[in-house]
């Protein structure tokens, strides 16, 4: 087994990834840097959301979910499993935060007419309220946190991130199986959470 060591003792880290385009005279330290700034930058925008949560006396998973209403209820309002993949969280989490919503009086819910098993979610006038309340801070903030970003450059992030997200739904799904880490690692577990 390689050391990773140079004969000064200099340790390098061994490759985290093979694929020729991401690596520079055979190091992988531009792409391990891309990676730290992208964690940076979601870490960033769940900050955003905190604080927008904050403004209204919620937590950021809760404004999601407000928000999330606010953007996908319609006419009739919306199912707790379209606000879930609409806002990107698990549907036993939205579930959750829709009832802490309906009890602060911001979102109510009733049983779908079509789908008699389900429900579906709207805002109320306090949640109607509150979402007008937060638009001039959430624009505000979104002014300053896309400046210098053009709609074709977030574009192709979005799409970078999709992909992302679809690759890594993939990974999990492996691991799950076990194909990919054996289950002693602990990692199978830890993925799955």
């Amino acid at each position: 087994m390689a050391t990773n060591e140079s004969a000064d003792g200099v340790f390098t880290p061994p490759l985290t990834i093979s694929r020729a385009e991401f690596l520079g005279q055979g190091s992988d330290r531009a792409f391990r840097e891309a990676i730290y700034t992208t964690v940076l930058a979601l870490e960033s925008l769940l900050k955003c959301r905190e604080i927008f949560g904050r403004v209204l006396g919620l937590t950021g998973s809760q404004f999601a979910v407000l928000m999330g209403a606010a953007y996908r209820q319609g006419e009739h309002g919306v199912s707790i499993r379209e606000l879930a993949e609409h806002v990107r969280l698990a549907a036993p989490h939205v579930t959750t935060e829709v009832g802490r919503l309906i009890h602060r009086g911001l979102l109510t819910k009733r049983q779908d007419e079509v789908d008699r098993r389900s429900v579906l979610v709207s805002l109320s006038p306090d949640g109607k309220d509150a979402v007008r309340s937060i638009a001039p801070i959430v624009r505000r903030v979104n002014d300053l946190l896309f400046e210098g970003i053009s709609a074709a450059e977030l574009a192709i992030v979005e799409k970078l991130l999709r992909r992302l997200t679809l690759n890594a739904d993939l990974i999990f799904a492996q691991v799950r199986r076990g194909d990919l880490i054996e289950e002693r690692t602990g990692l199978g577990e830890a993925l799955q959470a």
